[in-house]
């Protein structure tokens, strides 16, 4: 599951404001300065902090989310850079980007050396 997916799936669960806020929360991670460790402690941050009412809603989201984590941030290591660019949906903005500089922030933000 990439990072478009676990947002995608965090949405249909509910529609109560802390879930939606979390699933947006997420998603503008791959436009802002944060790297994947601080997209992983943010997330559990919020988790620990928001409360979302219905206590199987809360046991969905963590799962997904935790499969997400597990997957794509605790196994970030043995990755290729086209896999972190796949797993965190960020191909399209790393085509993007008109210079090497700018490529370089996303192999700062997914932990990858060149």
């Amino acid at each position: 599951m990439n990072i478009d997916e676990l947002t995608k799936n965090i949405r249909k669960i509910s529609s109560e404001k802390n879930v939606q806020e979390l699933a947006e929360f997420i998603q503008k991670w791959k436009t802002n300065e944060q790297n994947a460790l601080e997209l992983k402690e943010n997330v559990e941050r919020y988790l620990g902090n928001a409360w979302i009412d219905k206590k199987a809603d809360f046991e969905k989201v963590y799962g997904i989310w935790s499969e997400f984590r597990d997957s794509a941030i605790n196994g970030i290591g043995g990755m290729t850079m086209n896999e972190r660019l796949y797993l965190f949906g960020l191909f399209d903005l790393y085509e993007k980007a008109t210079n090497n500089a700018k490529k370089e922030k996303f192999y700062t933000k997914l932990m990858a050396e060149k």
